[in-house]
């Protein structure tokens, strides 16, 4: 008994090590999110295997390329939603409901569905499913940020972000580009509010430990100061 306790314990400190290291060798791909250089994560999305890590640039690169073509994201949200539906049974808790939220607001932005009620429904159940995840509480803030009157609420973005800010700091995702983006929408909620003195603190903040956040040095904060 003793030796299948001891075989236990080092499998688990194993999977610990591997899950806390997970995104350090992607820092490749959190560079190329805080540049915003999508040509990089284009290229990893095209090559890499089916994983639950995949989901998590396959979300951000199909915002990023609604943003600028359709017609190109067109393909990679059809395929989002595939890769999403079959992973699951392998998610952790409250990420199918995440990410299938974020297949929703996607195919509205293609008009290819309308279901802006039930995304937003689906991105609280995240966190009833996982109150501790930062990237469902991120994802459920992002999802109030952009939802528009009567759905969207700031104030109950930003306890959001506040409480994954925390999350993060014990987390598997804390080297994943989830976290800069939680981050800058602290910044951008303050914002919101009024309080541009601590929109600038926390941008000020996020771009010395992320000196290369392009949004934040020439967009963000420029804004911000022109504000005074």
């Amino acid at each position: 008994m003793t030796k299948y306790l001891y075989t236990f314990l080092l499998s688990a400190i194993s999977l610990l090590g591997m899950a806390e290291n997970m995104f350090v060798q992607d820092r490749h791909l959190l560079d190329a999110y805080l540049t915003n250089d999508m040509s990089v994560w284009k290229s990893h999305i095209d090559t890499a295997s089916l994983t639950p890590h995949l989901l998590a640039y396959e979300y951000g690169y199909c915002a990023a390329l609604l943003d600028t073509d359709k017609e190109a994201a067109k393909p990679y949200v059809q395929r989002y939603r595939k890769h999403v539906e079959a992973l699951q049974h392998n998610l952790p808790a409250g990420h199918f409901e995440m990410y299938m939220s974020a297949v929703y607001v996607y195919e509205l932005r293609l008009h290819e569905s309308f279901h802006p009620v039930k995304s937003l429904s689906l991105a609280r159940e995240a966190v009833k499913l996982a109150p501790e995840d930062p990237l469902a509480l991120t994802y459920c803030g992002t999802a109030l940020f952009y939802a528009p009157k009567p759905f969207g609420d700031k104030t109950e973005a930003l306890a959001l972000f506040l409480r994954a800010e925390e999350r993060f700091r014990s987390s598997q995702w804390y080297n994943c580009w989830w976290r800069p983006a939680a981050l800058m929408y602290i910044a951008q909620c303050y914002d919101k509010q009024g309080d541009s003195a601590e929109a600038a603190k926390r941008a000020n903040a996020l771009l010395s430990e992320y000196p290369q956040y392009l949004f934040i040095r020439d967009t963000f904060l420029p804004a911000l100061n022109a504000k005074k």
